[in-house]
């Protein structure tokens, strides 16, 4: 379930039921923020977790593309882990009170620090960069690309609602890690995959 149509769902693991796909809720272009505050669907609070929404459903598109990728073996059930701790950043981001934010899922250091593990992890395989990488290098690493552009987004997005409203520190360094993390994914994609990285040229005039 998006978290830009039902954000309320997010927030629970286990034992979540959905009865209806629709609720006609925001057909006047309002919708409720965990703990029942109606916002127009136009505030910065859901540009953020919408678009950290998006981020999720690119990796969908990474995950799918790893399926033929030499790299999955090892990446698929990371992405798989990043995934759900979107969601759990996702209804921390749709919930503005923090002491009720404090009681739900939310991202810790912890998935900071594993994010850290995964890229220290595959970094020593790549090749030494001299130039900064285009996106390209095979499917699953140009949709790792992808995704890191859409997390980039989302990143500025939160910062922009940090200097408006409480957000904590970790959804922020959460997600430039993630970003950093979705960089190296690429381009391990891409070396697994024996793909050349596409580097930048200056093109003269």
């Amino acid at each position: 379930m998006s978290h830009t149509h039902a954000p309320v769902a997010c927030m629970i693991r286990n034992g979540m039921r959905i009865d209806r796909v629709y609720t006609r809720g925001g057909d006047t272009g309002e919708t409720s923020l965990i703990g029942g505050d109606r916002v127009s669907k136009g505030a910065l609070r859901l540009e953020c977790y919408g678009t950290v929404d998006e981020t999720n459903a690119t990796l969908g598109l990474v995950r799918t593309a790893l399926a033929q990728s030499a790299a999955g073996e090892q990446l698929a059930s990371i992405i798989h882990r990043i995934q759900n701790e979107l969601f759990d950043l996702g209804a921390e981001l749709a919930t503005p009170d923090p002491a009720r934010r404090a009681k739900q899922p939310k991202v810790t250091q912890a998935h900071v620090d594993r994010l850290e593990h995964d890229i220290d992890a595959l970094n020593p395989d790549l090749p030494e960069l001299k130039s900064f990488v285009l996106p390209g290098g095979g499917w699953a690493s140009a949709y790792f690309h992808l995704a890191r552009t859409v997390c980039r987004r989302a990143e500025r997005l939160v910062v922009r609602l940090a200097g408006e409203d409480d957000v904590g520190e970790l959804p922020i360094r959460y997600l430039n890690r993630l970003s950093d993390a979705l960089f190296v994914f690429g381009r391990w994609a891409a070396w697994k995959d024996g793909q050349p990285e596409p580097l930048w040229e200056i093109v003269p005039p």
